[in-house]
């Protein structure tokens, strides 16, 4: 079962702005593909929350993008930042990455994010999202979503 980011900040809205919040903070983040012979990869990537969607641009015909139209399976990880802090908690986004091929799509999209001219444009369907965090200095505390199940918290001290 898959959701985009409307249906999942519908479901857990509050744990959808924290996510948000967390990816808003930096510009550049991690993302996790496939090659082709099932080994991963990982990129530096921008991503934008816009109109109900998390999408995800890319250069044409670069390796993430070629990883992504072979196999839509990634993973997404909000940079940590400076230091130890991790302020807002490691965030994880894992699902499937669906090409956007339709020109007026992917020319609003260009509209408000103005990217470099050709590019590849996927829009996502999550399968998880995961915020992992230190709570009152003792406790290591674990969300996790999926589609359709509400949100799970494990803490562990």
């Amino acid at each position: 079962m898959t959701a985009n980011w409307a249906a999942f900040a519908a479901a857990e809205p509050d744990f959808a702005k924290r996510v948000e919040e967390r990816f808003g903070a930096f510009t550049h983040h991690t993302l996790a593909t496939l090659r082709k012979d099932g080994s991963p990869r990982t990129s530096g990537l921008e991503v934008r929350f816009l109109n109900g969607e998390l999408w995800l641009g890319m250069m044409p015909d670069s390796l993430k993008a070629l990883d992504l139209l072979r196999d839509g399976r990634f993973a997404l990880q909000a940079n940590p930042g400076e230091g130890q802090s991790m302020g807002g908690g490691d965030v994880r986004i894992s699902g499937r990455a669906i090409e956007v091929v339709d020109a007026g799509t992917k020319a609003g999209y260009g509209e408000e994010v103005e990217p470099p001219e050709p590019f590849h444009l996927f829009r996502t369907e999550l399968t998880e999202v995961v915020r992992t965090c230190v709570e009152d200095d003792k406790y290591l505390v674990v969300q996790v979503w999926k589609p359709g199940e509400p949100v799970r918290s494990i803490k562990r001290t």
